[in-house]
C-alpha cells in the first residue's frame, strides 16, 4: 500500500504511561496509537485502517513539571441510563465542586514524522477504491484541513501537521539511541465493550522506532 509521512509538532505533548494511575507520566516517544489518531483526524472511515510502521524524532527529548485542575469524577452511567428513560435528569458536573490538582510529568516542544499506511476492510476491490481516499488524504492533508484537530496524546496538547512529500529532502532524526521498555503499541477492539492493550518491546535507533505489525509476535497483550 501507498506509504504517507506525516510531520507533527506542538510546544506540549502527554502519552500517558496506563501503569501510571493517579499522576500522569509521558512515554519519551509517541506512541504508535497516538500516531494513529492523528491520521484518522484528518481522514477516517469505517472501510479504512490505518498502520503506523516508523516513528522519527525530530527533536531532543525534553521535560517539564505542571500542575494542572482537572475534574475529579465522571458522569455515572447510571445517571444517563436514567435520564434516558424519563426524557430528564441532571447529568452536569460542577468543577468548582469536584476540581481537584494533579502533577504531570509532560515532553516539551515535541516534533516528529510518523509513516503509515491505509488498509481498506470492506472493500470487494480495494485497488478500485484506493485512489479515491489517497486523493482524499493527500488533499486534507496538504491543506491542513481535519475532521478534527490532531492532538499529541491528550486533547489540550494541539498537534500542527505537514505532509511531508520527500522525506529524502529532511531533516534527519535526532542523532540518539535508547531502550524505551515496554510501549502501548494500540487497544484490540475485539471485544468493543472490554478492549484491551496490546504492547511491544520499543527500542530507538539514531532517533528512529520501528513499529511492528499489530499480528506480529512482538505484540502482546
Amino acid at each position: 500500500m501507498k506509504p504517507y509521512c506525516l510531520e507533527l509538532s506542538g510546544p506540549w505533548a502527554c502519552f500517558t504511561r496506563p501503569e501510571m494511575k493517579v499522576e500522569r507520566v509521558s512515554y519519551d516517544v509517541m506512541t504508535p496509537s497516538a500516531a494513529r489518531a492523528c491520521f484518522e483526524a484528518i481522514l477516517w472511515k469505517p472501510a479504512i485502517r490505518w498502520h503506523v510502521r516508523r516513528i522519527e524524532v525530530l527533536k531532543p527529548i525534553r521535560w517539564i513539571n505542571l500542575r494542572r485542575n482537572e475534574v475529579a469524577s465522571v458522569v455515572s452511567t447510571r445517571n444517563v441510563e436514567t435520564a434516558m428513560k424519563n426524557g430528564q435528569g441532571d447529568l452536569a458536573l460542577y468543577i468548582e465542586d469536584d476540581r481537584q490538582q494533579r502533577a504531570g510529568l509532560f515532553l516539551r516542544d515535541v516534533a516528529y514524522r510518523v509513516h503509515a499506511n491505509l488498509e481498506f476492510l470492506f472493500a470487494r476491490d480495494p485497488e478500485a477504491r484506493a485512489p479515491k481516499y489517497h486523493e482524499m488524504f493527500e488533499r486534507r492533508a496538504s491543506k491542513g484541513q481535519c475532521v478534527n484537530q490532531p492532538y499529541l496524546g491528550t486533547r489540550e496538547f494541539a498537534a500542527h501537521f505537514r505532509l511531508v512529500a520527500d522525506t529524502a529532502t529532511e531533516p534527519r532524526p535526532i542523532d540518539e539511541s535508547r531502550d524505551l521498555g515496554f510501549m502501548l503499541h494500540d487497544l484490540d477492539f475485539s471485544n468493543p465493550s472490554d478492549p484491551q492493550p496490546r504492547f511491544f518491546r520499543a527500542r530507538m535507533e539514531q532517533g528512529v522506532v520501528e513499529v511492528p505489525a499489530w499480528d506480529s509476535a512482538e505484540v502482546r497483550a
